[in-house]
C-alpha cells in the first residue's frame, strides 16, 4: 500500500508540473516550428505572467525600487485569482504582439545567432526592470482560499493517494482545460491548419497564396499568452522572484520540445508530462539527483530519437 500511495502522489505531482512544462512547450514549439525563430525571451513571458498574476491577485507591498522611492507602496487590482486567469493571458497576448512586431519580425531573415542575442538581451532587460521596479525580493506563492465558493484551502481525501491539496487539483484541471482548448484550436481549425502547414513548409504556404505573416503575429501572441498563463499557474504553487524566467521556464521549455519534437503540439504535451513525472519521481525519492536524471534522460532522447517523440521532418528537408 505505501508503494501505491507513492506512485499515485508522484503521478499527481507529475501532472501538475508537467502541465506547466506543456504550456511552456506548446507556446515555444509553435513559434519555433512556424517561424523558425529562436525565442530566448520565452522565459521572460513566464516571468511577466507570474508578476502580473501576483499584482492582480492581491495588493502587493513594494519594499524597494523606483515606485517605492516615489511614494507608491502598493500595486494591483485586488481582484482575486479568477480575475488573474483572464487578465494574465490577455496581457501575455498583447506583449507577444509587441514582441513579434518590434523584436522578432526584423530578425526573421537574420542568422540564428542574431535571434539568440536579441531575445536573450530582451529577457535580461525584463528581469532587470522587475528588479528595479518591484525589487529582488521573493514573494510567496499566490493561492486563494475559495474558488466559485468552493473551499480549496483544505486538502481532499483521494482514494489510494490519501490527503492531497485541493488547490493543486484545481490547478491541474484548469491547466489541462487550457491545453485541451489550445490543442483543438491548432488541430481542428483553419488557423491551426495554417500553423501546422507553416511548421512543415512555410514557403509552400506562401506559394498557395496564404498570408502567413498575418498568422505569424497571432502564433507569436498565442505562444506568449500560454507562457504567461504558465507563469500564473507556476506562481500559484511556487515562490516568485525575478530569476524564475530562466530557472523555471526557459530551460524546461526547450527540454520539453527536445523530448516531444519541435513543431509538434502533441509532442509538447507528451514531453511536458514525461518530464513532469520524472521531476516528481526524483524529487520524492532522490531529490539531489533530480536535475541530473532529467538532463540524462534528455541526452538519451537526443541519441536514440533526435527528432523527438512526435517530431517530423520538414518538406524542404
Amino acid at each position: 500500500m505505501p508503494l501505491q500511495v507513492d506512485i499515485a502522489s508522484i503521478l499527481l505531482n507529475g501532472l501538475q508540473q508537467g502541465a506547466i512544462f506543456a504550456l511552456l512547450g506548446i507556446g515555444l514549439t509553435i513559434i519555433l516550428g512556424t517561424m523558425e525563430f529562436l525565442n530566448l525571451a520565452h522565459g521572460a513571458l513566464y516571468l511577466v505572467g507570474s508578476y502580473v498574476g501576483l499584482l492582480v491577485f492581491r495588493e502587493t507591498t513594494l519594499s524597494n525600487g523606483l515606485l517605492y522611492s516615489s511614494g507608491v507602496t502598493t500595486l494591483g487590482f485586488d481582484g482575486g485569482f479568477l480575475v488573474a486567469l483572464v487578465v494574465v493571458p490577455v496581457v501575455g497576448f498583447l506583449v507577444g504582439l509587441l514582441m513579434e512586431r518590434f523584436v522578432a519580425e526584423p530578425f526573421y531573415d537574420r542568422p540564428e545567432t542574431d535571434q539568440l542575442l536579441v531575445t536573450f538581451g530582451l529577457a535580461l532587460i525584463v528581469e532587470e526592470i522587475v528588479k528595479n521596479v518591484i525589487g529582488g525580493n521573493t514573494f510567496q506563492s499566490i493561492s486563494p482560499s475559495t474558488i466559485f465558493g468552493i473551499n480549496v484551502a483544505q486538502p481532499v481525501d483521494l482514494p489510494v493517494v490519501g490527503l492531497f491539496p485541493s488547490w493543486r487539483l484545481f490547478i491541474i484541471g484548469i491547466a489541462f482545460v487550457v491545453i485541451g482548448v489550445t490543442y483543438v484550436a491548432i488541430e481542428r481549425t483553419d488557423f491551426g491548419l495554417v500553423v501546422q502547414a507553416g511548421t512543415r513548409d512555410s514557403e509552400m504556404v506562401r506559394l498557395l497564396g496564404i498570408k502567413i505573416n498575418r498568422s505569424y503575429s497571432l502564433v507569436f501572441a498565442l505562444g506568449a499568452a500560454l507562457a504567461a498563463f504558465a507563469g500564473l499557474i507556476g506562481a500559484s504553487i511556487q515562490t516568485i522572484s525575478p530569476q524564475i524566467g530562466t530557472e523555471r521556464a526557459l530551460v524546461p521549455a526547450f527540454l520539453t520540445i527536445v523530448v516531444g519534437g519541435a513543431g509538434s503540439v502533441r509532442g509538447a504535451i507528451a514531453g511536458g508530462l514525461v518530464l513532469g513525472v520524472i521531476i516528481s519521481a526524483m524529487t520524492q525519492t532522490y531529490s539531489q539527483w533530480a536535475q541530473i536524471v532529467l538532463y540524462l534522460f534528455v541526452a538519451v532522447m537526443l541519441i536514440v530519437r533526435p527528432e523527438g517523440l512526435f517530431g517530423s521532418v520538414g518538406v524542404d528537408e
